[in-house]
């Protein structure tokens, strides 16, 4: 089974645990606005390459992956199912770490065949990285194009899964850093006991050059980067809803 490629990374340190051999896949149906890989969209482009070859090229430098493993990102990751069920599978039985990052759109609880295989998918999937743009489904459809629905549904079912989860969330000033839906966001994943860890990313404006070389249209041209100072009182909001959720759970089970 062949994936569609973007590129490899040999030494991710901010894409799961320890240092990571990062797999870029080509193709996605989100149109983020603050998208930093416009070039990852278009579904055939790419490079088609065999799950055997990546693992060969993890393993020319495992000695410097202890305490990480294999990343696959994008692009979005759950668009090549075959691909990763074939990657992971190989990659399990080698003892190699697994993560996916992941903004869960693929994600379809009514479609039994792909159920199928994601519930195989999971069994091999040490980590999962979701990043949920907005809590709102209005504003997440205006920010990315799409419904948050199934977004969310995946991130219920990877609790259901006992998936270990991590959730990122991007802070962009004037669109995703109000404190009523940070707090609605940290309400929402604090029910889930595989929550392993909050990343509160500071947007910043680096990929609009990139859009400009490929004659896109930024839509966030002029909106400034996140000031880090702030980003870290955004984040402390999503904990508080993450703590008020909690207590109240504790609070019934008392």
């Amino acid at each position: 089974m062949q994936g569609r490629i973007h590129s490899l990374e040999s030494f991710g340190t901010v894409d799961g645990p320890g240092v990571r051999f990062v797999v870029f896949v080509q193709g996605c149906p989100m149109r983020c606005a603050y998208c930093h890989n416009p070039d990852t969209w278009e579904m055939n482009a790419g490079t088609l390459m065999e799950p055997a070859d990546i693992i060969e090229q993890y393993e020319r430098n495992i000695s410097f992956y202890k305490g990480g493993g294999i990343t696959v990102t994008g692009g979005e990751p759950l668009m090549q199912m075959d691909f990763l069920l074939d990657l992971f599978t190989q990659a399990k039985a080698k003892g190699i770490h697994t993560c996916i990052d992941t903004s869960g759109i693929a994600f379809n609880p009514d479609n039994v065949p792909l159920m199928e295989k994601m519930d195989r998918l999971m069994a091999l999937t040490d980590l999962v990285m979701l990043d949920i743009k907005h809590i709102d489904p209005e504003k997440h459809k205006e920010l990315t194009g799409q419904p948050n629905t199934n977004i969310l549904k995946y991130a219920a079912y990877l609790n259901d899964k006992n998936v270990d989860m991590w959730i990122r969330h991007v802070i962009v000033p004037g669109i995703t850093d109000d404190d009523k839906y940070l707090f609605q966001l940290g309400y929402f994943i604090g029910q889930f006991h595989n929550l392993k860890a909050l990343d509160a990313l500071p947007y910043h404006t680096m990929g609009e050059k990139k859009y400009q070389s490929l004659g896109l249209q930024y839509k966030l041209s002029g909106v400034p980067a996140m000031d880090k100072t702030i980003l870290l009182d955004k984040k402390q909001v999503i904990l508080n809803g993450i703590k008020k959720r909690r207590a109240e759970m504790a609070d019934r089970n008392v």
